[in-house]
């Protein structure tokens, strides 16, 4: 089974509640409670996100955690990026030299080619989009064109 690791599908859930009061400053014990996530793991999941550039922390009494960007600019792909690096279905379709059979192997390519189109299909969604409740959502950005969410789910 292909899947993201349970701390991404927390931190776009931790994004997702930022994005919903964008002109609030929330702290990690107020996203804690209003995503329900366990406080511990919304601490480790702002530093990560603050580190990518998608979280802004204020400190003081009226501190706390705001989108960096606006929710119609940050994507699922720079989300899943920030907290787990390259998105990438194997390691050497983003990287080579760990690979024995490297040099013989006839499927890289392929897997190059599906890693983008993974890429794509994570860059298609805003975190704007996945903050709307499901009957807001109409369309996303799929190969450089806007496309019904519905063409989008078929292509899965």
């Amino acid at each position: 089974m292909l899947k993201i690791a349970k701390l991404t599908d927390y931190g776009t859930l931790v994004m997702t509640t930022l994005a919903l009061e964008p002109a609030a400053c929330l702290n990690a014990q107020e996203l804690a409670a209003r995503s329900h996530v366990a406080a511990p793991t919304v601490a480790k999941l702002l530093k990560l996100l603050v580190k990518g550039g998608l979280v802004a922390s204020t400190r003081g009494t009226h501190g706390g955690y705001r989108l960096a960007r606006g929710a119609e600019t940050i994507t699922v792909a720079d989300v899943v990026s920030a907290l787990e690096g390259p998105i990438a279905i194997t390691a050497c379709a983003q990287h080579g030299g760990g690979c024995t059979i490297e040099g013989s192997c006839t499927s890289r390519s392929n897997w190059r080619l599906i890693d983008e189109a993974v890429r794509q299909a994570l860059s298609a969604v805003t975190l704007a989009q996945m903050a709307a409740p499901r009957a807001q959502i109409h369309s996303a950005r799929l190969h450089g064109k806007t496309v019904p969410l519905h063409a989008v789910a078929a292509r899965e």
